[in-house]
């Protein structure tokens, strides 16, 4: 099967590189509205960055440096957040319209040991801080409230949940790109030989380059990418039948084994956390 290639899209202008360097306002909210395949280029910033999404789905695409010994991938709900340290290079696409909310924390001000990119917990406390320093940044003639909500944020930043569920990528390009033929269809019940042919490389060499690039197997590399893509659909409330379809699988008991062994629990349950968080 064809391994398609996306064209790049330019990336928006405005971001926190017009910040000038402020310890005073260490953290700051910037919303904007984005239609589903939206994509900003790879670029960085001198600000840490948490993309949160109220509403929609994001992709975040992280590359490495040294505390990211590996690129890695992470499909973004509105009950998960994206933290990117300062200066990592990063790119985002919009898979689902969104209503994108970026936390720009000052250098200084990041949480301690915060120096790679993780996926936290949204919390109902959070989402209400994100969206009260919002409106106090539209409001802009409130900096005593502002100072209050930014402590508050940078407190609940630390004790945030965090989860692992990035999917690393790898360096070589032809195993780069039948992971992101992948990803970009998640629901495609292709073996690894199949995708392999579109490679120009054999099976075993791809079998090869996953375990000596990303430490695992296609199996549980796949497995990833799978939940990856089924979180925002169960935070949605999509039921099991459509998610187990849309991820390949052939039916729902065999969907729910592979999410309860990965997991720790069935996929109901956490579609029911995560809808309680967003309500």
């Amino acid at each position: 099967m064809p391994i398609p290639r996306r064209k790049p899209r330019p990336t928006p202008l405005g971001d926190s590189d017009a910040f000038t360097p402020d310890t005073a306002r260490p953290v700051r909210v910037r919303a904007r509205a984005l239609a589903a395949d939206t994509h900003f280029e790879p670029h960085r910033h001198p600000w840490g960055q948490l993309a949160y999404c109220a509403t929609g789905i994001v992709q975040v695409m992280a590359a490495p440096d040294e505390a990211n010994l590996q690129a890695v991938t992470y499909i973004v709900p509105p009950s998960r957040a994206v933290w990117i340290p300062p200066g990592t290079r990063h790119a985002v696409t919009v898979k689902e319209a969104a209503e994108l909310r970026t936390l720009y924390v000052h250098a200084e001000a990041t949480p301690p040991g915060w120096l790679s990119c993780r996926m936290i917990v949204v919390s109902s406390l959070l989402r209400e801080l994100v969206q009260a320093m919002d409106a106090a940044t539209r409001r802009a003639a409130e900096p005593a409230r502002e100072q209050l909500l930014i402590r508050l944020v940078l407190d609940e930043l630390a004790h945030a949940d965090t989860q692992s569920l990035g999917v690393p990528l790898p360096r070589d390009k032809r195993l780069r790109a039948l992971c992101e033929a992948v990803l970009n269809a998640p629901g495609e019940r292709a073996t690894l030989a199949q995708w392999a042919a579109d490679t120009g490389a054999s099976e075993r060499t791809v079998a090869r380059l996953f375990r000596e690039e990303l430490g695992t197997t296609y199996q549980r590399w796949r497995q990833q990418a799978v939940l990856a893509h089924a979180l925002p659909l169960l935070a949605r409330g999509v039921p099991i039948g459509q998610v187990a379809a849309a991820t390949g699988y052939a039916s729902d008991s065999a969907f729910s084994a592979m999410f309860k062994a990965a997991m720790g629990h069935a996929p109901t349950r956490w579609g029911l956390q995560a809808q309680g968080q967003q309500a």
